[in-house]
Order: C-alpha cells, then structure tokens, then sequence
C-alpha cells in the first residue's frame, strides 16, 4: 500500500468516525430552571454531547429569564466557576434583540417560521474529526436552521463529567422572517 493509500484509508477512517459520533436528544419540553434541567437525564454530564444539548436549552432559557438562564449556565460551567461580568454583558450584547438564537439549533427551527422549533423540541450534536484533538476537551458541533455552517460547543472534562469551557453558538444568523423585510 502506498503513501497515498494510507493517507486516504486514513481520511476514509475519520470520516467514518465522525459519522459515528452524533446524538439527538429529545425534550418534551424546554427545562425552565436549574431544577428542571439536573432533573433530565442527561444532567450527568457524563457525555459532552449531553453537556453540549444542555448549554443550548440554557441559553434559550437565557435569553428569556437572565437570572435562571445564569443558574443553569453556572452549573454546566461547574469548576470553571460562575459567569463573569464580561460573559454577561457578552450575552446581554448578543441576544439582545436577538432572543431567537439559541431556538434555532433546534430541529424545526427556521426564520420563515421565526425559529419555533417542531415539538418535543430535538437537537442534534455531531463530531467532526477535530472534536476530540486536545485531551480532556471536546469541540463539538450543532446546525443552526439560520446558518450555513455548524456552530461549535467546547466542553472540558473533570473525572467523568464534561463541563461546557467555550461557546461559539451566539453568533449572527438570518433574521427570523418577521423581522427580515426581505423575506
């Protein structure tokens, strides 16, 4: 076998394995405080994946009540500590006016129906074969139904729970259609 064939069983290899590693998760209904959310199973945090679809219901309760959305953020966040003074002006700044972003990374969510996502409420996360390069972190990804390109969730591991470290998902995305004078 030569270089290049090693170099493509290799590439084939990891695009296997990122197939492989994506899970749905289905809400009957979004947890609405800190309470509903450790109440779900995935409140292990025994998987990035869960810890991932968690922080995402955590910022759409976020963007509608500030002070559980923080509760529930900082229990994701667990040793990393609270959120800071400049993580909540950061979310202040980016869902301000913009409170359907963490909606649309949920199944059914698109702007021509204003990101109501379809009921029970599902979201996808999926690893690329870059997810899992540094040890103890997991880069993880989630589609958002007003973007091109996936999002990304950083999540750090302590023992065998995995706690949200970075988000990259409160970013812009087409607005929702009764907002858009152009749609």
């Amino acid at each position: 076998m030569g270089l290049f064939d090693k170099l493509q069983q290799n590439l084939s290899q990891q695009a296997t394995t990122a197939n492989e590693t994506k899970q749905t998760f289905t809400f009957a209904s979004l947890p609405e405080n800190l309470q509903q959310l450790q109440a779900l199973p995935e409140a292990s945090l025994d998987s990035p994946y869960k810890t991932a679809a968690l922080a995402v219901c955590a910022f759409c309760v976020y963007a509608v009540d500030k002070t559980a959305g923080e509760e529930m953020l900082n229990f994701l966040r667990g040793p990393k500590g609270p959120l800071s003074p400049y993580d909540k002006q950061f979310f202040k700044d980016r869902l301000t006016d913009q409170q359907y972003v963490p909606f649309s990374y949920f199944e059914g969510a698109k702007p021509a129906n204003d990101y109501r996502p379809d009921e029970p409420s599902r979201i996808t996360v999926f690893a690329d074969p870059y997810s899992f390069q540094n040890e103890g972190y997991a880069k993880l990804n989630i589609n958002s139904g007003g973007a091109d390109s996936p999002r990304q969730i950083v999540l750090r591991s302590k023992g065998n729970q995995w706690f949200l470290w970075e988000q990259y998902i409160l970013v812009g995305i087409r607005k929702p259609a009764s907002q858009d004078p152009w749609a």
